[in-house]
């Protein structure tokens, strides 16, 4: 029932950012560990109470600021959010969140550099080096029997290819004794028995359900932190949209779908905060590559995959197993993939002319000031100081999410400095949102892809669902029934004049 696009909505770094600004802020602050309860201190904090508390909140967050997404969904605002939002907004905006989050992979990578650096030379070996390579696999049929097939396997899993590496060989060093068993020592982390009590304790089968970690709580500078998380998703959703309808050969969504797509995507938000994940969901543009490569746009590959992926999320020793992945594995694959996500924000500056000196201003001046005034904040939160403790904590979160006042830097800049539609990229913009067609590009399904099964033959028979965003029939001037009616009185009167105008 949402974009009918064959595209994987999952966790996004959107909502790192605003969440890593939250736990910054003195009220949700890691205490020291001499603060837990012990025997040494009986009065202490309690573990549990303490990751829960943060978790209650960031859910909480999560679901409110994704009624945003619904509002956008369902009052048809996409179209109005698009049209003062150009590349030289969404580049910072989007590069920023990798920029800002080096700190994060050079910390995992740290405890033993050798297996992070051995990670990212497989990591891109696979995507990079390797891709083009074709592993050759037997297939059967009943017409052919069995046969051989050529898989781009490098391309499609490098990322997992890589992991099973580097965990390969972090086992080797721990079995060898190489990597210290001291746990007090920096390369104990690299040890795939660093984390072996959480395989160990968790549970073979255990139901997910909402409220898992307490009632979720909120407060308006978490709420507000992650609805630019929220704003993020949306931007980087929409384009999305059009290139996996590219990939697929369907046509380029009407409005009624981006509306839909939007409109489920928080619905996702809400139910991934309610399951106390932690993080919001966006659609997945690795995903949309991967139906470049193997020319599968069906939406039952995809449905069936999320079945497989519900069952696997039960199965409790499943994520234990992948909670062992050693912590410089987690660093040397956040290298790449934050550097990537940097890349993708920043190609969106094809679109601009990148000789015009006012471009080049923005877009450095909006990722410089998205870096360095969280930094200053980071350091000095007793500077901000209003006098309302919730005012402070909005301020803070919002100096802190780089992303945000990159964007924002970026959109007020980019709409208030005079230059032409041509030198904004615009142009390009708005007519590959519209057109969502590039040269070469093939439609090999109808627009009716995009109706909802089922439901769209009995929504065309009420005019009143013409005017609703997120319908099928949005937008359009009558019913199909009706046009056809419309069509054959159009052609019955018209015969009827040619005949009398004979006679």
């Amino acid at each position: 029932v949402g974009i009918r696009l064959p595209i994987v909505q999952g966790g996004s770094f959107s909502f790192v950012i605003p969440t890593l600004a939250i736990l910054s802020i003195d009220k949700w602050k890691c205490p020291d560990d001499s603060e837990y309860r012990s025997d040494d201190n009986p009065d202490g904090l309690d573990f549990d109470e303490v990751w829960k508390s943060r978790m209650r909140e960031i859910q909480g967050a999560i679901m409110v600021a994704s009624c945003f997404q619904l509002v956008v969904g369902s009052s048809g605002l996409v179209g109005l959010f698009l049209r003062f939002v150009g590349p030289l907004t969404v580049a910072p905006f989007i590069s920023l969140i990798g920029l800002s989050l080096f700190p994060a992979a050079s910390s995992l990578a740290s405890p033993h550099w050798g297996v992070a650096i051995f990670t990212i030379i497989a990591m891109i070996a696979f995507s990079q080096y390797l891709k083009n390579i074709h592993v050759p696999f037997p297939t059967y049929n009943r017409t052919q029997g069995f046969s051989k097939t050529r898989v781009p396997v490098f391309r499609l899993f490098p990322v997992i290819l890589s992991i099973c590496l580097a965990w390969l060989l972090s086992y080797i060093l721990t079995v060898t004794n190489v990597l210290s068993d001291d746990p007090d020592a920096t390369s104990y982390a690299a040890r795939t028995d660093y984390r072996q009590e959480v395989l160990t304790s968790s549970k073979w089968f255990r139901i997910p359900y909402p409220g898992q970690w307490g009632v979720p709580t909120v407060s308006v500078s978490s709420f507000v932190g992650i609805l630019a998380g929220a704003i993020c998703g949306i931007i980087e959703s929409i384009g999305d949209y059009y290139a996996c309808a590219r990939m697929s050969g369907a046509p380029p969504p009407p409005k009624h779908a981006l509306n839909r797509g939007i409109l489920t995507e928080g619905l996702g938000c809400i139910l991934a905060g309610a399951f106390g994940s932690g993080n919001g969901t966006s659609s997945y543009s690795e995903n949309i590559g991967a139906i470049g490569i193997t020319k599968v746009g069906s939406l039952r590959v995809i449905q069936v995959g999320s079945l497989i992926m519900i069952a696997l999320g039960m199965f409790g020793k499943f994520g234990g197993l992948f909670a062992t992945i050693p912590t410089p594995v987690i660093g040397g694959l956040y290298c790449c993939t934050f550097g990537m996500v940097t890349a993708v924000g920043l190609s969106n500056l094809q679109f601009v002319d990148l000789n015009s000196s006012r471009n080049l201003f923005i877009v450095g001046f909006a990722i410089f000031i998205g870096m360095v005034i969280p930094q200053w904040v980071n350091a000095n939160h007793d500077s901000i100081n209003t006098g309302i403790s919730e005012l402070d904590q909005i301020i803070v979160v919002l100096l802190e999410t780089s992303m945000f006042l990159g964007g924002v830097v970026g959109f007020v800049l980019d709409n208030t400095i005079p230059g032409s539609a041509e030198e904004r990229g615009l142009l390009q913009w708005r007519k590959l949102s519209k057109e969502g067609m590039l040269s070469g590009d093939t439609v090999v399904v109808p627009m009716s892809c995009y109706d909802i099964p089922f439901i769209t033959k009995h929504l065309q028979k009420y005019t009143c669902f013409r005017y609703v965003p997120f319908s099928p029939t949005f937008g359009t001037a009558a019913p199909t029934s009706e046009l056809h009616a419309a069509e054959i009185k159009f052609i019955t009167n018209h015969m009827a004049a040619d005949s009398d105008t004979a006679l």
